[in-house]
C-alpha cells in the first residue's frame, strides 16, 4: 500500500536513475538532445531531472552537455585513486584565485620534487607562469615545505640546490623551518625558489589523515609580500574545505 501511495516518487528515482545510468556508462559528455534520444523522457522531465542530480553533484556540465559529477570524483579518490584530485579541487582553486587574485597551484609529492597538478592563473601578466608538471625542490618551495613539515616525503640526500641567494640550503635551518611549519599549519617562501617569486601553502588531508596535497598561491614578491597573513588565512581555508571534501575529518570538526 505504501509504494501504491507514492507512485510519482517512485517512478521519478528510476527515471533520475535511468539518466544517471546513460552519463556514467556513456564515459564521455552527453548533450540533452542525445539523453533525451536515449532515454525516451520527455524534454521538461529530463531538465527537471538533471537540474536536481547537478545540484547533487551527481551530474555537471560542460559547455552544455553533461557528464558524471564531482561526486564520483569525491569517491574515487576516496577509495584510493588519485587522478579525480585535480577535478575535485577545481572548485576550491578557483575560490581561491578568485579571493586573492594570484595564482594558485595543487602540488603533491613525486620522488623528490613537487609536481603541479592543477592550476588557476593569476589575474595579472607579471607573474602568470604555468607550472602544471614542471617539478619543483622540495627544499625550496612553500608547497614542498609543507609536504615535507607532514612526512609526505623527505629530502633528497646530498646537497641542497641553491636556487637564489635567499633559499635554505642548511638541512639544520630547514628542519627548524618545518618545525614552525606544523605549528603555523602553512608554509612561506621569499625569493627562495625564484628571485621576486614568494608563496603561501598549506596541506590537505586525505581521509587517513595523511596529507596528500599542498595547495599555494603564489605571486611577485611586490605584489603579494605585504599580504602574506591574509592570504595564508585564505589559502587554510580553502585547504581545509578540500580535506573535508577528501573524507577528512579534523578535530575542530568533531573528530576525538
Amino acid at each position: 500500500m505504501g509504494q501504491m501511495s507514492t507512485p510519482n516518487g517512485t517512478q521519478a528515482v528510476e527515471r533520475a536513475a535511468r539518466l544517471l545510468t546513460e552519463i556514467v556508462d556513456a564515459g564521455e559528455a552527453l548533450t540533452f538532445s542525445e539523453l533525451i534520444s536515449r532515454t525516451g523522457l520527455a524534454k521538461s522531465t529530463t531538465s527537471r531531472l538533471l537540474l536536481a542530480l547537478e545540484r547533487r553533484q551527481l551530474v555537471r556540465r560542460e559547455d552544455g552537455a553533461y557528464r558524471a559529477g564531482a561526486l564520483f570524483d569525491q569517491y574515487a579518490w576516496r577509495s584510493g585513486a588519485s587522478a579525480p584530485l585535480a577535478r575535485v579541487a577545481r572548485a576550491v582553486l578557483e575560490r581561491l584565485a578568485k579571493a586573492t587574485r594570484e595564482t594558485v597551484n595543487l602540488g603533491i609529492a613525486v620522488g623528490a620534487a613537487v609536481e603541479q597538478i592543477a592550476q588557476v592563473d593569476s589575474v595579472y601578466l607579471l607573474g602568470a607562469t604555468n607550472w602544471v608538471g614542471r617539478p619543483v625542490p622540495l627544499h625550496a618551495s612553500a608547497q614542498g615545505k609543507v609536504l615535507l613539515a607532514y612526512g609526505a616525503t623527505e629530502l633528497p640526500p646530498g646537497r641542497l640546490e641553491r636556487r637564489t641567494g635567499r633559499t635554505v640550503t642548511n638541512r639544520a635551518v630547514l628542519s627548524r623551518e618545518l618545525e614552525a611549519v606544523r605549528q603555523q599549519r602553512f608554509a612561506v617562501t621569499q625569493e627562495e625558489l625564484e628571485a621576486g617569486l614568494d608563496a603561501v601553502a598549506a596541506p590537505v588531508f586525505g581521509q587517513g589523515g595523511e596529507v596528500v596535497a599542498a595547495l599555494s598561491v603564489s605571486g611577485p614578491a611586490s605584489r603579494i609580500g605585504g599580504l602574506i597573513p591574509a592570504i595564508a588565512l585564505s589559502c587554510l581555508k580553502e585547504a581545509d574545505d578540500l580535506s573535508r571534501m577528501l573524507g577528512h575529518q579534523s578535530r575542530r570538526d568533531g573528530a576525538a
